[in-house]
């Protein structure tokens, strides 16, 4: 018998990846999203799956939907990787972003007790959560959250914790660090550099305008990192795991390195504006997957340098 997995957010970068390693696996893969009738789902397209996986329209904050959803589906294993996913949106969207997050899992968790169903369920926490971090974050590093984004991210963590010990459901939490690839949107700032950078070595006059350049981030590569999802559902206890590469780089760093594996000169392309600079931006943001590496088996593969290579060409992983 195949297990069954239900993607809550199937349509974004790590659904994608998430769903291509399931059915690797043999899974049977349902995902949601709010309308999948008018979803294209470009992403699962570009992996070259759409059509191996089943699509159902969920609101996840609308209790009855949840519940209706999970009741059609029956999983043996539930990813909630929804939500508002934006950090800088989050500061102009704070109540959507945290009706979304943190209502949206605990209507999850909630359906689940009450239906009293044995799934497993992964939540996607972030990284963000830990606000600044000049030590590597483990798993009992306290959260300092600096936007609207990670104070939902934390008290939805906080839900899936509590849904563990309070009526033991197998409910874990992935903190996972920054994770790239082609198919992020384009408002996330990598996204921004690659695709203004390969327009520029094609001719396009254009500057790329960023904020503040001095940031670090512990940026990994996706493909690799919905696999530790997988394996922490596959644990015999639930927990919570660190996924990250635990090296930091400087968003200077990363735009250089973008610009020169393009044989241009970053400072002659990007501009950097303040007005960009968000209201409490985190500094240093690093990781440490030393639990993950212990007890999944799992560490990154794919550092800083590879993950600009594989950006560049385009390659989805």
């Amino acid at each position: 018998m195949s297990s069954t997995a239900l993607i809550i957010g199937v349509g974004g970068q790590d659904g994608a990846y998430l769903s291509r390693l399931l059915l690797e696996k043999g899974y049977e893969v349902h995902g949601t999203s709010r309308d999948h009738e008018v979803n294209p789902f470009l992403n699962l397209e570009r992996v070259g799956i759409k059509s191996r996986v089943a699509f159902h329209s969920l609101s996840l904050v609308d209790f009855r939907s949840v519940l209706t959803t999970m009741k059609a589906v029956n999983p043996d294993e539930v990813y909630c990787l929804a939500g508002q996913t934006s950090v800088g949106l989050s500061f102009k969207y704070p109540v959507e972003t945290f009706e979304s997050i943190s209502v949206g899992t605990l209507n999850i968790l909630e359906c689940l007790r009450l239906l009293q169903h044995p799934a497993k369920i992964y939540h996607a926490s972030s990284s963000e959560s830990y606000g600044n971090t000049p030590e590597p974050a483990t798993e009992e590093t306290p959260f300092r959250p600096r936007s609207p984004y990670a104070v939902a991210k934390a008290a939805a963590h906080y839900a899936v914790a509590n849904y563990r010990e309070a009526y033991g459901l197998f409910a874990c939490n992935g903190i996972l660090f920054n994770h790239e690839s082609p198919l992020r949107p384009a408002r996330f700032v990598t996204a921004k550099i690659v695709s203004a950078a390969l327009r520029i070595a094609g001719g396009s006059k254009e500057k790329v305008v960023l904020g503040n350049l001095k940031i670090q981030r512990d940026w990994g590569w996706a493909p690799e990192y919905v696999e530790a999802m997988w394996k922490i559902l596959q644990q015999n206890q639930a927990e919570d795991f660190v996924i990250a590469t635990g090296e930091t780089h400087s968003l200077e760093e990363f735009a250089s390195k973008v610009f020169s594996r393009l044989n241009l000169d970053w400072h002659e392309h990007v501009i950097k504006d303040a007005a960009l600079f968000r209201p409490s931006d985190i500094e240093m943001s690093k990781g440490n997957p030393s639990r993950a590496r212990q007890k999944l088996n799992w560490s990154a593969k794919i550092k800083f340098e590879d993950v600009i290579e594989r950006l560049v060409s385009g390659e989805t992983g």
